[in-house]
């Protein structure tokens, strides 16, 4: 993954093009897809394959605990980091006198939960200044009637990397009954996570992870499980789904386990456990190493360029994302996309992503190409 051999060895689709675009998609290894076939031939066995899914997702739970500091027992799956949030809130069953603190700079599936409810607790905004998210701003949002403060580690939208220990004490600090709920789909496999003191962490599967869609990662420390245990239907979280009982009563598992409503999606999880353990041995801190620096070097060159990134990239609190606005977005993107170079392009906004698979060359073909479309535009 950091070497030209490895690159060339285990991401052969990144051949003849600048991919920095896995904030939104990933390039998975070629052991992602060695997984996948696994599970085919798992699969055609039909009844008897069943023993080896189950091995798979015990192996993922596994090196899932590690990579999020915690005990595989804390750890479950679902389908997306969508229905993780939507379970949350149903764990936590908030009424209107309640409230929630979420940012603007999350994703909608952080977000939107607690618009929807049928008795919607009060929503309270922490707005970003200058692209960061500032301590300050949250304090008169936090009281005793704080159940839920919603976070990013790693925000899609601009790439700001949360000050954790700052945010962390004083939501502890000021609002006693609040959890905190913080979603590392940007930053798993990127970053080394700081946030292990969190109440609950959520993932997605298919970007940083370097895995693929159908998967959601939940974290539930133990000392929240009785807090954070849905009210869903189902039966794959219920100790008695099969029991004489069933039609009863439903007897749930608590914390993570019961956020896993239904079967495993399997295969996602095959690849999960394949790209974690490839991330695994290439190591976090390499990646951290060799990516950070390039990212650095993408803030530095669209500031030469006359291009304001939407937050300052910053060496003591590092993310893979820089992202920018333009009036002729479009163009940029276009043009970008003519040359093979990869990024996201929405509502005028571009985003940039680095990863371990990046390179140097991947850098400067993005600015060069940059700088000639500017002179046009």
């Amino acid at each position: 993954m950091l070497t030209d051999s490895t690159r060339r060895r285990d991401f052969p689709a990144l051949e003849g093009i600048t991919y920095l675009n896995t904030a939104a998609e990933s390039i998975p290894p070629l052991c992602v897809g060695e997984a996948i076939q696994t599970y085919w031939r798992d699969k055609e066995r039909g009844m008897k394959g069943r023993d080896a899914h189950f091995a798979q997702v015990e192996a993922c739970r596994e090196v899932t605990a590690r990579m999020i500091g915690l005990e595989p027992s804390e750890v479950s799956f679902c389908s997306c980091s969508s229905e993780a949030y939507n379970l949350l809130a149903s764990a936590l069953n908030l009424g209107a006198t309640d409230e929630v603190a979420v940012t603007d700079l999350d994703f909608p599936a952080g977000a939107t939960p607690w618009l929807t409810a049928i008795e919607s607790p009060q929503t309270r905004l922490w707005k970003a200044r200058d692209g960061e998210l500032q301590v300050e701003d949250l304090l008169p949002l936090l009281n005793e009637r704080t159940r839920l403060v919603q976070v990013s580690l790693v925000s899609f939208y601009n790439g700001h990397r949360l000050a954790w220990r700052p945010f962390c004490d004083a939501v502890r600090n000021l609002a006693p009954q609040a959890l905190i709920s913080v979603d590392v789909t940007q930053a798993l496999g990127r970053v080394l996570l700081d946030c292990v003191d969190a109440d609950i962490v959520i993932s997605s599967t298919h970007k940083w992870t370097l895995g693929i869609h159908g998967g959601g990662i939940i974290g539930i420390p133990q000392r929240n499980a009785s807090r954070l245990t849905t009210h869903a239907g189902g039966w794959y979280h219920l100790r008695n789904a099969f029991d004489a009982d069933r039609f009863e009563r439903a007897d749930t598992k608590t914390g993570a386990a019961s956020f896993s409503v239904g079967m495993p999606n399997f295969v996602s999880l095959y690849a999960l456990n394949a790209s974690l353990r490839y991330l695994e041995d290439v190591g976090i801190e390499n990646i951290v190493a060799h990516a950070d620096p390039l990212t650095a070097e993408v803030e530095a060159g669209l500031k030469e360029r006359g291009l304001q990134p939407l937050c300052p990239w910053r060496a003591d609190n590092p993310s893979g994302i820089v992202a920018f606005k333009h009036p002729d977005c479009s163009i940029l993107h276009a043009a970008l996309e003519h040359e093979h170079i990869h990024i996201m392009h929405q509502a005028g906004r571009i985003r940039i992503a680095v990863h371990g698979y990046n390179t140097q060359e991947d850098v400067g073909n993005l600015l060069r190409v940059l700088e000639t479309i500017l002179r046009k535009v």
